[in-house]
């Protein structure tokens, strides 16, 4: 593998730098944004949509910083034509949204919400209309809250339920949308939300966060084999959130805390989806907080169906060294609780979230997937993006962090493609400043500036660059 890092500046005009990194993409190289629905379609009690985990959530107090929730957010269910002009202004390729499944199951179960299926009908329609392609995520964390009260993700039943879901979604709009992604980030939804309880449904609890993410990839297996059944010629795929994780030092303690955390962060998810196997490490790592007796018989078949595409994404590596387990007792330890910290060195750079800024990681992190599963699919980065202070001046945002950040990470993609990883994609998050889960309103991603207030939308500087990149790719 290449080791050489990725660097880039934007100190020229940035129309020139986007024209240069354009010219590194390969042909047919699809560029888009991405959103997430309970982040910006507030209407939480419109049109019948049910209850979700995150509604919950966050209206218990101490669980989103601020005690803000996602009622409103950037009420783009009022307002999707406005946003779909803005991603037509853009010129983007692609939009990733998600749907809400407590839109379409107000209680995870039973018939079809009319009025939720036609509001993503009506999305689906605006985009093609604008000449937009949609690649459809069906769960983006927004549980119905009902499902959780009978044990959610924890529960076996619960990815039968998810089936049911996809395929009322795919009667739905199956006719216009030809690409799905069934999960977004299962890592998220069950060891932050069940492990660490950083996110809904808030439970701490290491076998639990285990099961769910067996659960989780077991909901994916079936969705995808009965969407397929209904609609071979469609596209089917699962996004995971991966870190290409190394040892700080040459030391073993910390090669093997780096290898701990290796299995939790990529490899309870990607050995089951990309290669049918489950990380024998992880039995070791928690024996005393799991039987495993999730894993049945035909499961990992089930977990290892085939796949058009894989989507990833990724915001920051793990740089690894050995520590103290916070928990003595084996059998008390939260999921995460490995012996190893991930650490933010003194020279890194950092987003407002406390990432690092790692354009390279990704490109080692797609070199190992590359090198690690024979038989990856085409790729897709469905998430890449940047939390910065956003600050408007005189009716602007000079976002030029973001700028550099995404242009970095092109750069860092278009380097992976030249080595053999066949990327065919990339979609920037996020079109709009949304709510951040557990951190709230208070960190941008955006290419587009919301004021919360008026909610209005004011383009940011990145906007712009990433306008200009689209363009130097047409004829």
């Amino acid at each position: 593998m290449n080791d050489t890092a990725v660097t880039t500046t934007v100190d020229r005009p940035f129309e020139s730098v986007a024209r240069e990194t354009a010219r590194l993409l390969p042909p047919g190289f699809e560029l888009g944004v991405a959103m997430a629905s309970y982040q910006i379609e507030g209407a939480v009690a419109d049109d019948g949509r049910g209850t979700s985990i995150w509604d919950t959530f966050s209206h218990t107090p101490g669980k989103v910083a601020r005690d803000e929730t996602g009622d409103v957010a950037c009420d783009h269910y009022h307002r999707y034509r406005e946003d779909v002009a803005l991603m037509a202004e853009l010129g983007v390729d692609a939009y990733r949204l998600s749907v809400a499944w407590p839109r379409i199951q107000p209680d995870g179960r039973g018939p079809v919400n009319g009025a939720g299926a036609d509001f993503y009908s009506r999305l689906v329609d605006e985009l093609l209309d604008a000449g937009i392609t949609p690649l459809v995520t069906l769960y983006h964390w927004d549980l119905p809250q009902a499902l959780e009260d009978a044990g959610g993700w924890r529960k076996r039943d619960t990815a039968h339920r998810f089936v049911d879901y996809a395929l009322a979604v795919q009667d739905r709009i199956g006719d216009r949308v030809r690409r799905w992604i069934t999960l977004n980030e299962p890592y998220c939804s069950s060891v932050l939300g069940y492990g660490t309880g950083r996110h809904a449904p808030g439970v701490r609890d290491a076998g639990a966060a285990l099961a769910a993410a067996h659960h989780l990839l077991l909901g994916h297996g079936l969705a995808v084999r009965a969407m397929r059944e209904r609609d071979a010629e469609a596209s089917y795929g699962i996004t995971l959130n991966l870190e290409p994780v190394s040892a700080l030092r040459d030391r073993p303690e910390d090669q093997e805390a780096a290898r701990r955390s290796l299995t939790l962060s990529n490899l309870v998810f990607t050995d089951p989806v990309l290669a049918g196997t489950y990380p024998q490490d992880a039995r070791r790592i928690w024996s005393a907080v799991s039987d495993f007796s999730f894993l049945q018989d035909g499961d990992l078949d089930t977990t290892a169906a085939e796949l058009d595409f894989l989507g990833v994404n990724y915001y920051f590596p793990a740089r690894v060294r050995a520590v103290p387990h916070r928990e003595p007792d084996p059998a008390l330890r939260l999921v995460d609780d490995l012996g190893a910290a991930a650490l933010v060195l003194p020279d890194d750079e950092v987003t407002e979230m406390g990432w690092p800024v790692d354009p390279d990681g990704l490109r080692r992190l797609l070199g190992w997937l590359h090198e690690t599963y024979p038989a990856l699919p085409p790729v897709y980065i469905t998430e890449n993006g940047r939390a910065c202070l956003d600050v408007v001046e005189d009716g602007a945002v000079h976002d030029e962090a973001r700028i550099r950040y995404v242009d970095s990470h092109l750069r860092a993609v278009a380097q992976a493609v030249e080595s053999g990883v066949d990327v065919r994609g990339y979609f920037q998050w996020t079109l709009l400043d949304n709510f951040e889960w557990a951190e709230g309103y208070a960190r941008r991603f955006g290419l587009v500036h919301v004021d919360y207030d008026k909610l209005a939308r004011l383009p940011k500087d990145s906007f712009s660059w990433y306008q200009a990149l689209l363009a130097a790719r047409r004829p």
